[in-house]
């Protein structure tokens, strides 16, 4: 399958490290999709949460079989456009740079900072430019919903914070996790920040829940951050992702009042006429609506 269902999802959900399925979901189908860009992390699970109609992806696969670096972000993101996902609600662990940011805690992101290397983050190239905006990398109105939803079913949440994304799949040497405290960087992540660039050139709105699992490195007064502790906190944040993103399906509103649906308008700079025939069909599910 390659385009849109006939009935279009309200919302994605990306679920990371420790997110494998959603509590409450009933399920009506699964989907496997192959885009353009190859095949997602694993198949869409489509079903009713809340009243409504959601696509669930597994970040890493089922059964967590992909680093960081292996994701194929283009696909994932790609994917949810072509179930007609209008909003994505991403859940990722991250460790905390800050000492009042504490294991956890859940922040709910603004900014990010990019220190990838290796990672594939544009839908466009091979004959078509586009540059959208992104001083603002996630949506703002999606983000104060997922805010609010924070505020009432965590126990500690932070409206707002820098995340910055590293390429993993090693954490950091304390020298970088000094390096990035002495930036301002809130809670530091593998994951999220190709996910916001690739749902803005989608027109899609994007906002991340960012589940804080450990310190870091940073913090000499505790012992460094191990495999074993990041997954005994990753189990009891899922509980709170589940609720937190129940929570903000409850309040989505139906109509979106951002930019983020007008993402294109004016980005592309290559004349209509001189894009590639094969570029404008294989991107036509992006650049349908911004050519018009």
């Amino acid at each position: 399958m390659t385009g849109r269902t006939s009935e279009p999802v309200a919302a994605g959900i990306l679920g990371g490290t420790g997110i494998q399925a959603m509590a409450g979901l009933q399920v009506l189908e699964r989907i496997e999709l192959e885009t353009p860009f190859g095949p997602p992390s694993a198949p869409y699970v489509i079903g009713l949460l809340e009243g409504r109609r959601v696509a669930f992806l597994a970040r890493h696969g089922e059964g967590h079989r992909l680093l960081p670096s292996e994701l194929n972000f283009r696909a994932n993101i790609y994917g949810f456009k072509a179930l007609g996902a209008p909003r994505i609600l991403s859940a990722s662990a991250v460790g905390s740079m800050r000492e009042d940011i504490e294991p956890l805690d859940v922040v709910v992101i603004d900014q990010f900072i990019d220190r990838t290397r290796h990672r594939a983050d544009t839908f466009f190239g091979e004959g078509v430019v586009a540059h959208v905006a992104f001083a603002d990398p996630v949506c703002p109105a999606l983000r104060r919903t997922l805010a609010q939803a924070a505020r009432e079913e965590a126990p500690r949440s932070h409206d707002g914070g820098t995340y910055l994304c590293m390429e993993g799949p090693q954490f950091s040497t304390r020298a970088e996790s000094n390096l990035y405290r002495s930036w301002g960087v809130d809670v530091i992540g593998m994951t999220n920040l190709q996910e916001a660039k690739l749902a803005r050139e989608a027109e899609i709105c994007y906002a991340t829940l960012a589940l804080v699992t450990d310190y870091d490195c940073w913090k000499v007064d505790e012992e460094p951050v191990t495999v074993e502790a990041v997954l005994d906190h990753l189990r009891r944040n899922a509980d709170t992702a589940q609720r937190v993103l129940r929570g903000a399906l409850r309040s989505l509103p139906e109509r979106r009042d951002c930019a983020c649906p007008q993402a294109l308008s004016n980005a592309i700079l290559t004349a209509p006429e001189c894009i590639p025939p094969a570029t404008r069909q294989r991107l036509a599910l992006l650049l349908d609506r911004a050519l018009a």
